[in-house]
């Protein structure tokens, strides 16, 4: 019976599967208990696919769900936790940016009763300046945005334990933000820290549109503060308008000069019209979440399982 189970979500990284499958491997030969490595292929283009059913032929422990096609990163780790067996279930990417190595001292918190142990970046190597100031400004902004404590710095690298899966795996939101959800469970949470690695081979999958795409995701998903900053704005600019308002019929009754300049009154419309398009986006963005989730199509479709059980099967725990 399964104790550790790995969520490995991979898209058209033929290139570097083999290498974290021998590291991977290397790791839990270590643990002290059954395991399984758990791909969970997102609709790859290249020969990824094919790799992950030659490694399942010769080692057991190697098993896939093939998806029809893309769906996304947040839903491929989705579906791990669907079908992960294990007792604790580490979540992992396949770059090797994140070191498998640190997934036993993962274990080592696990033992001593956390339920989640979340890996947090003190470093990170080759990385652009921009991604690195990005990234550090979305945390925080999210941070403050959203009433949930999601940790800075943290990705999805993380070990979550069987009690905090069987919670998540009701959760079926479309516009999915997996931390987010992990860090709303609650349970007693932890963290250890590492340098991130360069990316071991191929190009990253979060281009700059997936990117914004994701950071819209993580704040509608957890906080309604961009509404309220649409209301504050209403009412700040409605009480500049009633203010300018007063002073042009003070100027025009009570003195002999009176507000010159269409220049200048052309660009508080084109300022105000510009907010007001900008609050109806965000409005948009929400009204957008709601449609995709009143139309209850499934997460995901899975064209193809190897060596997995029934989905939302609630596996015993492991018994020592």
């Amino acid at each position: 019976m399964v104790k550790y189970s790995v969520v490995i979500p991979v898209y058209n990284e033929a290139l570097v599967i083999r290498e974290t499958y021998r590291r991977l491997k290397r790791v839990m030969e270590q643990t002290d208990g059954p395991y399984e490595l758990l791909f969970v292929n997102d609709g790859s283009e290249d020969e990824t696919i094919d790799i992950l059913k030659e490694l399942a032929v010769k080692d057991e422990t190697v098993k896939y769900v093939d998806f029809s096609r893309n769906f996304g990163h947040q839903i491929a780790i989705t579906a791990g936790m669907d079908y992960a067996a294990g007792k604790a279930i580490v979540i992992i990417d396949a770059d090797l940016q994140d070191p498998p190595e640190l997934i036993l001292e993962m274990i080592e918190k696990w033992k001593e009763g956390y339920d989640v142990v979340y890996a947090k970046r003190v470093k990170r190597k080759g990385e652009t300046i921009f991604k690195k100031v990005t990234a550090y400004l979305f945390y925080r902004v999210l941070r403050a945005a959203t009433e949930i404590d999601i940790p800075v710095d943290t990705g999805d690298f993380r070990l979550i334990d069987r009690k905090v899966r069987d919670q998540l795996v009701f959760m079926r939101e479309r516009s999915r933000f997996v931390r987010g959800l992990i860090s709303w469970v609650g349970f007693k949470q932890t963290a250890v820290e590492y340098e991130r690695e360069e990316r071991f081979a191929g190009k990253t999958k979060y281009p700059l549109k997936k990117m914004i795409r994701f950071s819209l995701d993580g704040i509608t998903s957890f906080s309604y503060k961009p509404l309220k900053l649409a209301s504050l704005l209403g009412f700040f600019l409605s009480a500049s308008s009633v203010l300018g308002m007063i002073i042009t019929l003070y100027l025009k009754l009570f003195t002999h000069s009176t507000v010159a300049g269409w220049a200048s009154l052309l660009m508080v419309m084109l300022l105000c019209n510009g907010v007001m398009f900008i609050m109806i986006g965000v409005i948009g963005e929400y009204i957008g979440r709601i449609y995709d989730e009143v139309k209850q199509r499934p997460l995901y479709i899975v064209k193809e399982t190897w060596g997995v059980g029934t989905k939302y099967e609630k596996v015993p725990f492991y018994v020592e």
